[in-house]
């Protein structure tokens, strides 16, 4: 049988950048939290949590905190929030995803210019939450086709649209086209993260020729999900695992080809462990 890993596979640049810091900040032996967990994989949370890295759920838990480190993971986080640790007198490392971050930059900008953003992304994802929280005025999030074609504003009024950095590049292109047949006044700015498309571009390419697809992932990594539905159009035996230990393949003798990839949240060991098992006993 014939195993085929996909290149981009695995952490991408910000998760490694986010993962790396708190580490670093562990190993200094201080107090540290991370506001949320650190990265949607909960092999690497609990194996910080054994370092002593705590994680702090929302804004009522981090008013409780009056000293320490505390790390912003790669989804960004509100502005208040911003302002709440420097008010506690935390000391702040932000290890919020430059792409990410370039986002929060143009939504702060936009819409004190006046324009009504709208996200296109998953309504409560900690990264669409992060976002919303540096706009000026209201926003909407939009992540279906029914939910564009049902979206209304004034035809005068100027639209920003923005996308979470790792929604489906063809999907968006999609929701996009609606608003433009509605006539809006519409600035767009593509902000999909570039790793994303290229992931989800060649996941589609290698589910399309394979037998079998595995797809590995936390199951709240909203990255992996779309990876796995995407591969699921392709192939219909795909599946989707966080660890080895979720593989439970009974394969017929007739599979010839097993194609392998894995979401932004997926160390690199847990990746090698699958493919390694699938390589050797089947």
């Amino acid at each position: 049988m014939e195993v085929i890993l996909a290149e981009h596979a695995g952490f991408c640049f910000g998760v490694k950048r986010a993962v790396e810091q708190v580490y670093e900040q562990a190993d200094m032996g201080k107090a540290i939290y991370t506001y949320g967990p650190i990265i949607h994989n909960e092999e690497v949370v609990k194996d910080l949590e054994q370092k002593g890295v705590k994680v702090i759920e929302n804004e009522e838990q981090l008013q409780t905190i009056t000293e320490g480190t505390v790390v912003i993971r790669s989804h960004g986080v509100p502005k208040r929030v911003c302002e709440m640790i420097q008010k506690q007198g935390l000391v702040c490392v932000d290890a919020t995803c430059p792409f990410v971050k370039r986002i929060h930059n143009i939504v702060e900008t936009e819409s004190k210019a006046g324009k009504k953003i709208v996200i296109i992304g998953n309504a409560g994802h900690p990264e669409v939450e992060g976002i919303m929280g540096w706009s000026t005025k209201p926003t909407t999030v939009i992540e279906s086709l029914e939910e564009a074609r049902d979206f209304v504003c004034g035809k005068d009024e100027e639209i920003c649209i923005v996308s979470q950095t790792t929604f489906n590049y063809n999907k968006f292109q999609d929701m996009v086209e609606i608003f433009m047949e509605k006539g809006y006044n519409v600035y767009v700015v593509n902000t999909i993260c570039n790793a994303t498309e290229v992931r989800q571009a060649e996941a589609r390419k290698i589910a399309a020729t394979v037998d079998v697809m595995i797809v590995i992932g936390g199951n709240h990594s909203s990255n992996t999900r779309k990876l796995y539905e995407i591969c699921r159009q392709e192939c219909v035996n795909t599946y989707f695992i966080q660890t080895l230990d979720d593989l439970h393949l009974d394969l017929p003798k007739s599979v010839r080809l097993v194609g392998i990839t894995a979401g932004a949240s997926t160390p690199n060991n847990i990746i090698e462990e699958v493919q390694n098992y699938v390589r050797v006993n089947f």
